[in-house]
């Protein structure tokens, strides 16, 4: 720590270059963070076990359907306590940019399996007992203008109905709202009667998405899982029961595997900040050729000198690093209410111990070729201008 002030002058000697590649490495580290906070969002829980919802879905695609006969096998699980259903619609209202989600679902079970829906009684009771009926959520309702006894038209994208167009009519009933503040984004979504659906299309009666079960003891979520795909083993229609939140993230996997390019993604940013902190150091080191003779004629072993130079180069990159990080951990949260509810981003403590890790190997690394000349340094060369 003795030499911590002569580390701090060497740095900030040129304080123009030093703060412009303490913001690129922040910068670097900032990305890192994000990149691993995404990476954490999209991997599931390896274990399900403390979870009372989960979703049984086709073992082979998240589009293929499953029959609806499995609904009543499913309710016979031991600790199964509600089984609901849906389908993906895939509708679109007047043009393809007003895209919004729009499912199928049995209608009852769906809203008891799903309690973060906020319906009033009128509005569930007419739900229940309309067959063409509709809710939304109230952000999609204020979108659009939407108001209670609307007749909102989707044009079918997946299945066209048995009356020969590809439009669906339905009454708006309801307008739900989200229990919680953070899961806003599922009042961005419509909810139609399943019975309504699966007589009006063409093709597939009689077979549903997914379902939605809650169980009645969430320590036993994993044994529960392996029951309800046991019971449907080297069947034409294999399920995979997985906790909801895992489901979920299947649909954003699609785009390929999240890990793979994070990982990509990072290596170019990591090899592109070598590059930068490497000539940085090199040009600093040369320019102090001469103070550096000097601390060796004042008595500075080569070792010595060696090591200040790794240091300050393992200083420069852990001050611009935590930096990074630290402004990561206060983005992070204004992502995640942008996101409404949908990723829970978060800096653990792993990201941190492998951020530190990964600024004291690069610091080490830019700094070992400059701390080797500096080291081998004559100084009757150095002082002489050589």
């Amino acid at each position: 720590m003795k030499y911590l002030h002569l580390l701090w002058a060497s740095l900030f000697r040129k304080r123009a270059r030093t703060v412009l590649t303490l913001l690129s490495i922040a910068a670097a580290f900032c990305l890192f963070g994000m990149l691993d906070a995404v990476r954490i969002a999209f991997n599931g829980p390896e274990n399900i076990n403390g979870i009372d919802r989960m979703v049984v879905a086709s073992r082979f695609s998240i589009i293929q359907s499953l029959p609806l006969s499995y609904a009543g096998r499913i309710q016979t699980v031991p600790g199964v306590k509600l089984v609901s259903w849906a389908n993906w619609f895939g509708g679109i209202y007047q043009d393809e940019k007003n895209f919004f989600a729009n499912f199928a679902v049995s209608p009852e079970s769906t809203l008891d399996a799903n309690p973060e829906f906020v319906l009033s009684p009128a509005e569930r009771e007419a739900f229940l007992s309309t067959r063409t009926g509709a809710i939304v959520g109230a952000t999609l309702a204020k979108r659009f203008g939407w108001k209670l006894g609307d007749k909102i038209p989707l044009k079918a994208t997946i299945y066209p109905n048995k009356d020969g167009t590809n439009t669906w009519i339905f009454d708006l009933v309801g307008i739900f709202h989200a229990s919680e503040p953070k899961l806003r984004n599922l009042e961005r979504q419509m909810l139609f009667r399943y019975d309504y659906f699966d007589e009006g299309r063409t093709f597939e009666q009689g077979t549903v998405g997914w379902y939605t079960i809650r169980i009645d003891d969430p320590g036993r979520a994993e044994e529960i899982a392996r029951t309800i795909d046991r019971m449907f083993a080297n069947s034409p229609d294999e399920t995979r029961t997985d906790s909801e939140r895992a489901w979920e993230l299947s649909f954003a996997k699609q785009i390929g595997d999240i890990g793979l390019i994070v990982s990509a993604i990072m290596a170019a940013v990591f090899f592109t900040l070598l590059l930068l902190t490497g000539n940085t150091m090199a040009q600093a080191i040369r320019e102090r050729i001469p103070e550096l003779a000097v601390l060796k004629t004042i008595g500075f072993s080569n070792r010595g000198i060696l090591a200040l130079v790794l240091a300050e180069s393992a200083l420069l990159l852990v001050l611009g690093g935590l930096l990074g990080l630290l402004l990561t951990r206060v983005l992070l949260p204004v992502f995640a209410a942008a996101s409404e509810g949908r990723f829970d981003f978060v800096l653990p403590p792993q990201t941190w111990l492998s951020g530190v890790g990964l600024m004291l190997t690069f610091g080490l690394a830019v700094g070992l070729a400059p701390a080797l000349r500096a080291m081998r340094l004559r100084i009757v060369d150095a002082l002489a201008g050589h």
